[in-house]
């Protein structure tokens, strides 16, 4: 999985930078028209975008890790999922489903305190740590360290003999 990770973190950057190449002619060139066109007043588009250009490329990044982990949240909140919830968002090495748990596990959190710290930890770092790895690099290892901590968590409770399903990384 690591692997798989860090290779297509290596190829999303590639394709990152071909992107922003193209985007910085294309935005010159729309520069230009907007000189050209009047401007609406109010436009809540625009506030959005103002807001989302002045984060930096790590806040950027870790909102969309955040939003993640919010709709995980939510989904627990809701009893007509708990079923799906428990089969692939917590980890059991004696489930049926083995693989997709590692991965989806890393997004669920007990409780609000819980994910809300986490965040907020993620969010403090996450400029300095983008700004160091690059923002595919740093999604590759945020996903391979919650596989690599979900397989520990498998073989500590095959080690104990304790087989109950457990949230998180």
């Amino acid at each position: 999985f690591t692997g798989s990770a860090f290779g297509s973190a290596a190829i999303w950057q590639y394709e990152s930078l071909k992107s922003r190449v193209q985007t910085y002619f294309e935005e010159a060139r729309a520069d230009w028209l907007d000189k050209m066109r009047p401007q609406k007043r109010g436009d809540f588009r625009k506030q959005v975008n103002s807001w989302w250009n002045s984060l930096t490329e790590g806040q950027r990044t870790v909102t969309g890790i955040i939003a993640a982990n919010a709709f995980v949240f939510c989904l627990w909140r809701l009893p007509g999922m708990r079923r799906i919830m428990f089969t692939y968002f917590t980890s059991n090495p004696s489930s049926k489903a083995l693989c997709s748990p590692m991965l989806l596990s890393t997004f669920s959190h007990f409780s609000l305190f819980h994910m809300a710290a986490n965040m907020y930890v993620l969010w403090s770092f996450s400029s300095s740590i983008v700004s160091l790895l690059g923002c595919e690099q740093f999604i590759a290892v945020y996903l391979s360290a919650g596989v690599i901590s979900t397989f520990v968590s498998y073989v500590a409770k095959m080690a104990t003999g304790k087989f109950e399903p457990s949230l998180g990384a």
